[in-house]
């Protein structure tokens, strides 16, 4: 029989999100503690999974009923967060972006091979039914090589979502909408295309007055040689969060919409060449929908836990998102194609808020 696991879920904002998962989970987790400086937040989230409500972090490590401890906190407090929470002895599971550098995540990774412990990095976009149908065809052989794609992450964000005092400043967010909105696309194409060869942004602030980007345009050439073009922007009238994967023997479409949840919904897979449709149609038929976000990765997340399975998601997943993260700011900054993976002298290696314009 499969262990259940107790959580402590740390931030109640995005961690809203993350009880309502281990709730669609209640077999495999038990949400035990809520923690929040903001004493009726906490209690507010924490009463939906019957768990209780804490404002100190120190008392959550403290107790002796925790297996994972989940950090949904601003960016700047992850690394010491996941820090404490390993030395604890605790299996971490942490929001986007995990940390603030290259060279944090190495300290990380070797901080949790010491401690016995995990560190798993939060891409809940991986978990959706409309990606996974085109990886199964990838894996079946039949979408041929890629050759082009492209992503549209067009979000609308103004005032009183920069009223949030950490967002929009490059102390707390460590970034912009690289960060805080295209991060989980670009994870997307590197999840399904593989890893990328060379990048070059450019990034500006032109729809709020903030610290950080609201806009960017990156051209990507990924080590398969496949192109690909991402287009971010803070500015949009209308959200959405549009994938085009352009193969030998088919083009791959997500619906666009509902923005948040890009790799869910009804994917259009349109054959070319000698590939057709009733071939498309009965591969699918061997694909087996699961639970999708937050919910499908803690799903996917429990054999691991348990030592049944490999990890879903690892530190080498948050590097290369990391990576390439610390490539467009730095090719931004010196208006140069940057080369990945980066070597270890790099300078951009110990952090990218330096870089950032």
């Amino acid at each position: 029989m499969s262990r259940r696991f107790r959580v402590a879920v740390i931030g109640a904002g995005i961690g809203t999100a993350h009880v309502d998962a281990y709730l669609a989970n209640a077999a495999l987790y038990q949400v035990v503690a809520v923690c929040d400086l903001d004493a009726a937040r906490a209690a507010k989230v924490a009463a939906t999974a019957d768990a209780e409500p804490v404002t100190s972090y120190a008392d959550v490590l403290r107790r002796d009923d925790i297996d994972l401890v989940d950090i949904c906190l601003p960016p700047f407090l992850h690394f010491e967060a996941i820090e404490q929470a390993l030395q604890s002895g605790r299996h971490v599971l942490c929001e986007k972006p995990l940390v603030g550098s290259l060279s944090e995540v190495e300290r990380i990774r070797q901080l949790a091979t010491r401690v016995g412990r995990v560190v798993v990095p939060v891409y809940q976009y991986r978990f959706g039914n409309g990606l996974g149908r085109l990886r199964w065809l990838m894996a079946a052989g039949l979408t041929g090589e890629p050759l082009v794609a492209s992503i549209e992450i067009h979000w609308n964000r103004g005032s009183d979502y920069y009223a949030v005092p950490w967002r929009g400043r490059k102390a707390t967010e460590l970034g912009g909408a690289i960060i805080g909105h295209a991060i989980h696309a670009h994870d997307m194409l590197t999840f399904t295309l593989g890893p990328i060869r060379r990048v070059f942004a450019r990034l500006a602030t032109k729809v709020n007055p903030i610290e950080t980007e609201d806009c960017a345009a990156i051209a990507l050439e990924m080590v398969s040689g496949a192109l690909v073009t991402s287009s971010v922007t803070l500015g949009a009238a209308e959200e959405l969060s549009k994938f085009r994967f352009c193969f030998a023997n088919l083009t791959a479409e997500s619906p666009g919409v509902p923005p948040y949840r890009p790799a869910e919904g009804d994917w259009r897979f349109v054959p070319r060449g000698a590939l057709t449709e009733a071939e498309i149609n009965v591969a699918l038929q061997g694909f087996v929908p699961r639970q999708e976000s937050f919910a499908g990765m803690l799903e996917a997340l429990h054999p691991a836990l348990d030592g049944a399975a490999a990890w879903p998601l690892t530190l080498q997943d948050a590097d290369q998102s990391l990576q390439l993260i610390s490539a467009i700011y730095y090719s931004a900054a010196t208006n140069t194609v940057v080369e990945l993976p980066l070597p270890k002298n790099h300078p951009v290696r110990d952090g990218w808020s330096t870089w950032l314009q």
